[in-house]
């Protein structure tokens, strides 16, 4: 039996007219998009879904709570992905509601098969985006967890803006240690410059006065 390749990326559906399911299937099928079809927010939510680039098309009037509540409940929930709205009953109101919520985009049905798999493709690439700068981060944090107190002390001030000699002065510590110090940090932090450090440490938030637990 041939081997099915791993799923790269996903598109769910989430459509009580099973016509409309199957239309979008079709539809996503015919340029190699994974699509996944549900006809309410329960079987989405109890579905086992991969860990893969994903989006969501939902339309807005489903039975029990509706499309825009639903967007509400995810985000509640912690579940980060991107949203294309696509109704034949939306309005100005609804669509802004939908936008400032985060949506990607707005359709109203019937739509252009090629606005609706642009919005796709663009949800998809940004999901792959936030995917890819969370496990950066996870792995930023893990490297600092490895660093010492007193290591993590001259993050801080090398974030800050100070010299070896300014550092050295502040922790009362010799320029040699300071170096020492320096260049275990940019080892264990996987740094390729101190621009790279100075990233890292201003996208976990670490100041002389404050650190990451």
């Amino acid at each position: 039996m041939k081997k099915q390749p791993p799923v790269k990326s996903i598109v769910f559906v989430i459509d009580d007219d099973s016509s409309v399911r199957n239309s979008l299937r079709s539809l996503f099928k015919s340029v190699d998009l994974n699509v996944e079809l549900f006809g309410s927010t329960d079987d989405f939510l109890q579905s086992e879904r991969p860990d893969v680039p994903c989006c969501l098309v939902l339309d807005v009037r489903l039975p029990g709570r509706s499309g825009l509540e639903f967007q509400d409940e995810l985000a509640e929930a912690g579940i980060d992905i991107p949203i294309i709205f696509l109704t034949g009953h939306g309005d100005i109101p609804m669509t802004v509601q939908a936008m400032k919520a985060g949506a990607v985009e707005f359709l109203t049905k019937p739509c252009r098969d090629e606005d609706l798999l642009h919005a796709v493709r663009l949800s998809l690439a940004r999901d792959e985006e936030r995917r890819e700068g969370s496990k950066y981060l996870a792995s930023v944090k893990a490297n600092f967890a490895t660093l010492t107190v007193r290591e993590k002390e001259v993050i801080g001030l090398v974030a800050a803006g100070l010299i070896n000699k300014q550092i050295a002065g502040k922790m009362d510590i010799s320029e040699v240690t300071v170096k020492m110090h320096r260049g275990n940090i940019m080892r264990k932090m996987q740094a390729r410059s101190l621009a790279d450090l100075v990233r890292m440490a201003d996208l976990l938030g670490v100041t002389r006065a404050k650190t990451p637990p």
